[in-house]
């Protein structure tokens, strides 16, 4: 049996003790995916948030919880070597926050790479501002080390963008494939995904092929999966 690693829901960024930057993803394509390939018996591993849905329990399937983009890292590193196949559908935080501090000071400030430096150490920031100025660092591309930790795994990436045009949007899954030497990207346009339906292109080396809802992606991930599984 294969053994599949599915990232699925949102990252959450920790600004202080009590804030983050999230982002939206409910998990629901993740938790979609797993569930089919649960049933034609696969194990998996679901690397998820406590926030994201999850599948009902399984003997074949563990589930493995992170918050940030730092934890995922992690928790990929001593995963991926493990497993057969990896879909990375988590939505990943492009950025984490360095540094919030008040606008006068920032405007007082003549070297603004000060702040770069600094990291906030009190548990809860000021609010006495009016205004705040967040810096944010951009975080590491997991996907780009995934072949490094496994060259033999089968990856299948994920790419959203929002209002573009289907030709850009497969021009962007097209250099995600070649660069994380993927064998599929699901490209999808956030302005096409709502509860009853989610538009996406599978783009691989060769073929394009199109799906209308989550139900459509997670079918056709798997038949993708069981047609190259030669084991």
């Amino acid at each position: 049996a294969m053994n599949i690693l599915i990232t699925s829901g949102g990252t959450s960024e920790k600004i202080d003790q009590v804030r983050s930057i999230t982002n939206h993803s409910t998990g629901q394509l993740g938790k979609m995916i797993a569930e089919h390939c649960l049933s034609e018996g696969a194990y998996v591993t679901l690397l998820t948030t406590t926030k994201a849905v999850k599948p009902d329990p399984h003997e074949n399937l563990t589930i493995k919880i992170i918050e940030d983009t730092e934890q995922l890292l992690t928790a990929m590193e001593g995963l991926v070597p493990a497993h057969d196949v990896l879909i990375h559908s988590m939505a990943v935080s492009d950025y984490k926050p360095v540094y919030m501090v008040g606008f006068e000071e920032v405007l007082a400030s003549s070297d603004l790479t000060e702040f770069l430096e600094k990291s906030n150490s009190e548990s809860k920031i000021s609010s006495a501002d009016d205004y705040q100025v967040l810096f944010l660092k951009k975080n590491p591309k997991i996907i780009g080390k995934v072949k490094e930790w496994n060259p033999n795994i089968r990856l299948i990436g994920f790419k959203l963008l929002v209002g573009v045009s289907k030709e850009d949007l497969l021009a962007a899954a097209k250099a995600s494939l070649e660069k994380n030497q993927a064998e599929l990207i699901v490209a999808n346009d956030l302005t096409e995904i709502s509860s009853g339906q989610h538009h996406a292109y599978l783009l691989g080396a060769n073929t394009v092929t199109e799906a209308f809802s989550k139900e459509e992606i997670a079918e056709q991930l798997l038949s993708h999966i069981q047609k190259g599984d030669s084991s």
